[in-house]
């Protein structure tokens, strides 16, 4: 098993989380960015840059993973990809998506998307907060205690 983390978008707080339970489970994590990464040096923890461009990451990732790996993200076309393989898929915010709950999350994704374009204001996402911190946190550990 194998950790795959879209870095980009992914919030320095779940970073640091992720470093310390690679090193504490001793599970390798790579971490898939188009810009270049600071991580602590450890001997399960890795770096791909990948070029600029539209899903370049998720396109690594998708590549890469394997039956049984996690990826951490929160896109939900890559994670849907993810979990198409094998794969199982965790949100920042401490989401865990797989078969029984990706398909309407997809669906709702790409509705929203639809508003956007015909010009409807959806607004953002919620700010990051200490709940999503913590509801990341105890899903990872739940899923490592398993795996």
């Amino acid at each position: 098993m194998k950790i795959w983390v879209d870095a980009d978008a992914c919030p320095s707080v779940i970073k640091e989380i992720l470093f310390r339970a690679a090193r504490r489970v001793q599970v390798q994590m790579t971490l898939v960015a188009n810009q270049p990464l600071q991580v602590p040096a450890s001997p399960y923890i890795d770096t791909v840059l990948v070029r600029s461009g539209f899903n370049r990451a998720d396109g690594y990732i998708v590549e890469q993973v394997e039956t049984g790996d996690l990826v951490v993200t929160a896109d939900i076309p890559l994670a849907a990809e993810a979990i198409a393989q094998g794969a199982y898929a965790l949100s920042p915010r401490g989401v865990f998506f797989d078969q029984g709950n990706i398909r309407e999350r997809l669906s709702l994704r790409n509705f929203m998307d639809e508003l956007r374009t015909g010009g409807v204001e959806t607004g953002g996402p919620p700010v990051f907060s200490q709940r999503d911190r913590e509801a990341f946190a105890n899903q990872l550990d739940r899923f490592l205690a398993k795996h």
